[in-house]
């Protein structure tokens, strides 16, 4: 599996992830919300710590500096 995100996109990535398993966390009320938001940021802290995220080759991007 090739590396394909970047050093910033993977600080972005686990801000956001933090940012996002927060809110679901401290909503009032329990909702379908709390766990699409949960998978939401559990699947960006997976993609920030293999470096690698399926849609990437999908839509031909690629953050990632260093070649494999």
């Amino acid at each position: 599996m090739k590396k394909n995100v970047g050093k910033t996109d993977k600080i972005i990535r686990t801000v956001l992830a933090i940012a996002v398993i927060c809110i679901a966390h401290f909503m009032v009320e329990e909702s379908p919300w709390n766990y699409i938001l949960y998978a939401f940021g559990t699947i960006l802290i997976l993609t920030s710590i293999f470096s690698y995220c399926p849609a990437y080759p999908l839509l031909g991007m690629d953050t990632c500096k260093t070649k494999e």
